[in-house]
């Protein structure tokens, strides 16, 4: 299975950048879906209401599934890959 890699950085509250990955099946290609992956992620870290656009989450690239994340994946649509200030 193929997925492809959404880049995303967003500004976090208390003026940090939070650095993470929404992976999500390559067919999914309406940006608002993506958009709203990472908007519930943020919700789970108490970021809601934080800007999550074009401008903070790009496509990267298309890569083979890693088992890590399937089950993420086949549950939730996506899965996301913590980079930096995450916590």
């Amino acid at each position: 299975m193929q997925v492809a890699v959404w880049d995303t950085y967003v500004t976090k509250k208390d003026g940090s950048v939070m650095h993470f990955d929404i992976i999500a099946p390559v067919e999914i290609k309406d940006t608002l879906v993506i958009y709203n992956y990472g908007k519930a992620y943020l919700k789970l870290k108490k970021q809601e209401g934080q800007p999550l656009t074009s401008k903070q989450c790009r496509f990267c690239h298309i890569e083979t599934i890693k088992p890590a994340w399937e089950t993420d994946i086949k549950q939730k649509g996506y899965y996301i890959y913590e980079m930096e200030n995450c916590k």
